[in-house]
């Protein structure tokens, strides 16, 4: 991981990188009646199988595993991480079923530590429902999380590559410490943008990482093009927290299935926040770090006005679309198919989306 720490605020602040990229990559905007039914329409039979898997893989003799896990799966979701392994696999010519069974491991590592995740957040809502904590208690969501983990790793061993085992440990283990360190963040208001996007590098987009580079892997693709995958997921997976840290300012609670100002509520230093503290007048500066140390949405009026003010969320999806032209950048070199279509597409997706 320390291949993208950020060394400086330029890392995140520049607008596009000094590399050339295909000329069909340069627009963002996606068509408006872009879905992601019609974006995964190439995946869809790979999609189903994968739905298979993990009904398959989490049977359990224990019925509160079964409960919860069926629960939090069922609750629906976007599926960018698992759907990211079947694209770049496609992308590159692999065949066989083990690309549908590495993107259910991906999905389960993704739903333990949201299972985690809520509870450490003391969330209530995900998705439009009620979170498993809130129905089964804390005790059985970090449980059946631990259950999903360990699952996982049984899969990922079926498919003998100690390559594989090893891209996978390293992301689990990476993602823990990111939330350890989002949690070290939380109501420090002197958090700057490089401690922000170390915290976005290694919570979620080390996911999206490894999910693009194992279909690489499961390909046999060569070096550089295994490596440009990786680029692309690491990319696409900032680009995609950067617009979720807009929408918890800007969003349809219907939509997004979540509350307006949860981050906030919990004190977390999001860009948003970040530039509207810097960019802010004395009383606007004031009134984000009071909000963020003290965390809650009593003070989300006046949040809201000073990243209104400060155009902090234009400035984020800014940041967002130059993380999506780099992600974009490091796929150009892929050979031309209806899956390296769809990576593209996804890019659009990721900083376009309103959910």
């Amino acid at each position: 991981m320390q291949d993208v720490l950020v060394k400086g605020e330029s890392a995140l602040l520049d607008a596009a990188e000094a590399a050339p990229y295909h000329a069909a990559f340069a627009a963002f905007a996606p068509p408006p009646a872009l879905s992601l039914e019609t974006l995964y329409a190439p995946i869809a039979a790979d999609l189903r199988a994968v739905d298979a898997v993990i009904r398959a893989r989490l049977h359990s003799d224990v019925v509160l595993i079964r409960q919860v896990a069926e629960y939090i799966i069922g609750a629906g979701g976007k599926r960018l991480r698992p759907a990211l392994v079947l694209f770049s696999a496609g992308a590159l010519g692999c065949r066989g079923t083990h690309h549908q069974e590495l993107a259910a491991v991906v999905e389960f590592i993704h739903t333990a530590t949201l299972l985690h995740d809520d509870v450490v957040d003391e969330s209530d809502l995900r998705r439009g429902n009620r979170t498993a904590n809130a129905l089964f208690g804390n005790a059985a969501s970090v449980l059946v999380g631990d259950f999903l983990y360990s699952r996982a790793f049984q899969m990922m061993v079926s498919v003998g590559s100690m390559r594989i085992q090893q891209v996978l440990a390293d992301a689990t283990n990476t993602i823990a410490e990111g939330e350890v360190l989002q949690l070290l963040n939380c109501h420090n208001a002197d958090v700057d943008i490089p401690q922000y996007l170390q915290v976005i590098r290694y919570k979620t987009a080390k996911l999206f990482e490894a999910a693009a580079r194992l279909g690489a892997i499961l390909s046999g693709a060569p070096a550089d093009i295994e490596e440009g995958m990786a680029r692309y997921g690491m990319h696409l997976g900032t680009a995609f927290q950067l617009i979720d840290d807009v929408l918890d300012y800007s969003g349809d609670e219907a939509a997004t299935g979540k509350h307006l100002g949860d981050d906030l509520a919990e004190g977390k230093p999001t860009l948003p926040l970040i530039h509207a503290m810097k960019h802010g007048g004395a009383a606007q500066s004031a009134c984000v770090r009071h909000a963020i140390e003290e965390g809650g949405r009593e003070a989300l009026p006046g949040v809201l006005a000073a990243i209104r003010a400060t155009g902090a969320l234009d400035e984020t999806r800014r940041h967002a679309e130059a993380e999506a032209k780099r992600a974009l950048a490091a796929v150009d070199p892929l050979p031309a198919s209806i899956f390296r279509d769809s990576l593209v597409q996804l890019a659009s997706f990721a900083v376009a989306r309103d959910f």
